[in-house]
């Protein structure tokens, strides 16, 4: 079944080029929204494997549709920015987006990134095919289950978005070992990810303000200053 993409921005030129590119060179289903208010209602009503999304959008910014549409779902979410600000990037990976991208961006570039995020989420769908029993991890007052991709702490589910789920997998699993910056962006998103070294500060970030009883003295994520992070069972 092909990959349904849901574009959301208010200029017409540029859907009716994305939806050449993505429909007919790409075969993906294509759906579109011209304001937050659209894009949030399709949002609701529809499934989408992916959301492009701009962000100085009518009626509701993008910055809101992508803070609302985190707070239901983990569907990945590529940002379009109108300029090449470190502020706007940041901003998009606090809201919970995925990847951004700058305007006037590349086809190409666009479509090896949406490429590359569809073959992570389908291997990690295989990964846990594969798996004949529920696999549960726990430190401390923590449960991780890695089979439904859950995690509780002292028995209240804390909801967590595809890549805070990834860092704590990747820290519960081997504590004690530091990961610098670099190693991190490299298994979470990949080799072929084009970000920065801020996406992962901003996600353990929002990772430690989840699960830490005080953020600013983290207990499980620990820092190891000039190296990396590492995870504290103890």
């Amino acid at each position: 079944m092909s990959k349904k993409i849901l574009i959301v921005d208010d200029e017409p030129s540029l859907i009716k080029g994305l939806r050449f590119n993505l429909e007919q060179q790409e075969g993906y289903l294509v759906d579109e929204a011209t304001d937050g208010e659209e894009a949030l209602r399709k949002f609701e009503s529809e499934n989408h494997d992916l959301i492009l999304l701009d962000i100085m959008l009518p009626k509701v910014d993008g910055w809101e549709v992508c803070q609302r549409i985190r707070q239901a779902s983990d569907v990945p979410i590529i940002m379009l920015t109108a300029k090449d600000d470190d502020m706007d990037k940041i901003m998009g990976l606090e809201y919970g987006a995925d990847d951004y991208l700058t305007k006037p961006f590349n086809m190409l570039e666009l479509k090896a990134r949406i490429k590359t995020i569809f073959r992570r989420a389908e291997n990690a769908s295989k990964r846990e095919q594969k798996t004949e029993s529920p696999k549960i991890i726990t430190a401390r007052n923590m449960t991780v289950n890695l089979t439904n991709r859950s995690v509780e702490i002292d028995g209240k589910e804390i909801n967590l978005t595809a890549k805070e789920f990834d860092l704590l997998h990747l820290f519960i699993s081997n504590p004690g070992k530091v990961y610098d910056r670099e190693n991190l962006l490299e298994t979470i998103w990949r080799y072929d990810y084009l970000g920065d070294l801020r996406t992962v500060d901003v996600h353990i970030r929002r990772l430690r303000e989840k699960i830490e009883p005080n953020p600013a003295k983290p207990e499980f994520i620990r820092t190891k200053w000039g190296v990396g992070y590492y995870f504290s069972s103890k």
